[in-house]
Parts: C-alpha cells; sequence; structure tokens
C-alpha cells in the first residue's frame, strides 16, 4: 500500500466492519448507504490486495490479513480520536446497552458488583449477562453477540489473535456437601472416600466432562460422578436436597455468603489455579464505551488497568 495514494477515509469503512461485523450496521454507524460500504470495500480490497472480510451467515468476518491490520490501524485511529475529539465518553449522559457473556457463578459475582458501580457512575446504561459456555466464547464474541466474556479459557485450544483479555480473580476448587453430610464430620476428606462419594458437578454444555475430572484422569484417577447439571445454582440445590457432594470454585473474598447452609472443605486433590478473565475482541480497542467499561470491571477487582 503506497501512503500518498492511499485513501484514509477508507479506514473509517475499515474500523466500522470491524467493530459491527456487518455491512448494513457498518453502513448505519457512518451514516452512509450499504452500496457505498459496499464499493468502500472493494476499494480496500484492492488496496491491500485482501478479501479482507468474507461472508458468515447474517455478517462479515476478517480474514487473517484484517486481522494483522487491525492493531496497528486501531491504536492510530485511538490516537488521531484522543487528539482531535473534544468530547470524551460521559458515563453519566450513556444510555449504552452492554452485553456480558458469562456464567451463572460468575455472573453471582460481578452483576451485584457492577450494578452498584453503574447505578452512581452511570445510572442509564444497561448491562446484559448472556449464557456463556467455556468452549465458544470467543465465537460469541467474533459474531459482534456479546461485548465482553468473563469465564476461564481452555488453554488446550489456541487463542484466537482478536481475544484480548485480564485477569479478574482465580478462584479455588473446595469441596461441598450438605451440613449433615455423614463425611462433613471430618476436618478433611480421605481421597479413598472423595472417590467414592457421589458427586455432582457443573458442565455448561451438558455432557462434557468438568474441569476437575480432566484434572483427576490426568493423575489416573477417576470419582463417582453421577450427575451434572449446567448451572452452577442447580449444582448448589442438589448439594443441599441429597447426599451428592460436588467440588465448585470458590473465592472466600467475593462470595462469603454463597455456601450459606453448607459444608466446605478442602479437595484432597488441589488442581491447579484457573484464572478468570476478561475478554474482548480487538475491534472494541477504539471504542471509549468499552474502555470505560473494561477499566470500571478491572477496578471492581483491583486490578490495575
Amino acid at each position: 500500500m503506497n501512503y500518498r495514494s492511499a485513501d484514509l477515509n477508507l479506514l473509517k469503512v475499515f474500523e466500522a466492519l470491524m467493530t459491527e461485523g456487518n455491512v448494513t450496521r457498518a453502513a448505519s454507524k457512518l451514516s452512509l448507504t450499504q452500496p457505498a460500504v459496499s464499493n468502500a470495500l472493494r476499494r480496500l480490497r484492492e488496496t491491500f490486495d485482501d478479501a479482507l472480510f468474507v461472508r458468515s451467515g447474517a455478517g462479515v468476518n476478517p480474514t487473517r490479513r484484517a486481522i494483522d491490520l487491525w492493531e496497528p490501524l486501531s491504536q492510530s485511529l485511538h490516537a488521531i480520536r484522543g487528539t482531535l475529539d473534544v468530547e470524551r465518553f460521559d458515563a453519566l449522559r450513556s444510555t449504552a446497552s452492554i452485553s456480558i457473556a458469562m456464567s451463572d457463578y460468575v455472573s453471582g459475582i460481578v452483576v451485584p458488583r457492577l450494578a452498584s458501580k453503574l447505578s452512581k457512575a452511570a445510572p442509564s446504561m444497561q448491562i446484559h449477562a448472556i449464557p456463556n459456555t467455556l468452549v465458544d466464547f470467543d465465537k460469541v464474541l467474533a459474531d459482534n453477540k456479546a461485548d465482553f466474556a468473563i469465564s476461564v479459557y481452555n488453554e488446550e485450544v489456541q487463542r484466537p489473535a482478536f481475544l484480548k483479555s485480564r485477569a479478574l480473580w482465580s478462584p479455588d476448587f473446595v469441596c461441598v456437601m450438605r451440613t449433615g453430610h455423614p463425611l462433613a464430620r471430618a476436618d478433611r476428606i480421605p481421597l479413598k472416600k472423595f472417590l467414592a462419594a457421589r458427586h455432582v458437578d457443573v458442565s455448561l454444555l451438558g455432557k462434557t466432562t468438568p474441569t476437575y475430572d480432566l484434572f483427576l484422569h490426568s493423575r489416573g484417577l477417576q470419582r463417582n460422578l453421577v450427575a451434572t447439571v449446567n448451572h452452577y445454582g442447580a449444582a448448589y440445590e442438589v448439594v443441599r436436597r441429597s447426599d451428592l457432594i460436588a467440588v465448585l470454585p470458590w473465592s472466600e473474598k467475593f462470595e462469603p455468603a454463597r455456601l450459606a447452609g453448607l459444608r466446605r472443605m478442602p479437595v484432597p486433590l488441589e488442581a491447579p489455579a484457573r484464572i478468570i478473565e476478561l475478554f474482548w475482541h480487538q475491534r472494541h480497542e477504539t471504542s471509549a464505551l468499552h474502555q470505560w467499561l473494561k477499566n470500571t470491571l478491572l477496578a471492581l477487582f483491583e486490578q490495575p488497568s
């Protein structure tokens, strides 16, 4: 690409297509007609000698070349806006609607804190929690179905280049049972009794192997897993109303009341730490709204931005 012959206005179209993932929405964002955006995309393809965006369902997905271009271009556009724009993001006046993909476990920790913060800092902003699984939230972000995801990443799968993240907190695995459970009398459960006990666990997709079982299998061990549920809240209720026990994430700093009426004990084998992270698509790097909410979430969990 020759800088002198380039039409820099095309970069605004490139940015809109990256952030919206849809030609019609990009046109609306830029106050242009759809044919005008399609024509600009044709010129962008000629300029960079690449398709840049390919059709996917009702939208478009960036090619590898577009993803590589986006990070430096988004940073440059962000710097230009910071220099030229007089107005900054005004949280007090914002009526934005933000969606965050997360499990009910994460939602129970994040939403009360975020709602309390927004009631003063951004009273007209709307936050929507949408269902999340460990295996597909990156696709949810890529398809622009959520602004953020808060989850654990499955490190057996390579992270896509567009996925950006920051750590929020790291929960422990604990063994949970009803207070009257026969195993609740001791301070610790012997490994043999733990493996033989009847277990329930959470599988957000239904029939996938829970994380703790993958850890046990790596040690050549297997517990007596007799039930899986697709919500953490359901797992707590199963434990409260039966003699099943569960291995669940726990963070005393953020959820002291979640296990009310239940007995919490250390697991016989401590699994590797799980890190709950805030994820977003790199196309939002230039959005003042997304930057503000990202920094707000990091501050809630005392992570420097």
